[in-house]
């Protein structure tokens, strides 16, 4: 069985990798920016707002959810997709915390 390294880094590290991941690509920001302007958006209107064909907007969708910063429920033939208020928070309050270590006051270091 395979050893993976990622379980050597703490957990909050890792979850804050997994959700920069999903905004790495800017299809996927701009789908969290048009979902955030509604309460909640089916796909068509998605791909509608996203220059991008429907598969590859479904593609960008898959990864936002498996990340959990959207959820999707199924409506008829439709799945209707909104953002998750309490990841996004979770991700505001990790990258904040981020930023403060690598801006923040080092002690006795060097500047490069």
């Amino acid at each position: 069985m395979a050893y993976n390294k990622k379980n050597e880094f703490a957990s909050g590290d890792a979850r804050l990798a997994t959700l920069a991941k999903a905004l790495s690509h800017p299809a996927r920001i701009a789908i969290l920016k048009t979902l955030a302007r509604k309460n909640a958006c089916v796909c068509g209107e998605i791909v509608d707002a996203i220059p991008l064909a429907q598969s590859t907007v479904s593609q960008h969708l898959k990864e936002l959810k498996e990340a959990g910063l959207i959820k999707g429920e199924v409506e008829g033939p439709r799945v209707c997709y909104c953002l998750d208020p309490d990841i996004a928070r979770e991700f505001s309050e990790e990258l904040r915390a981020f930023v403060e270590v690598l801006t923040g006051p080092a002690q006795g270091q060097k500047k490069c």
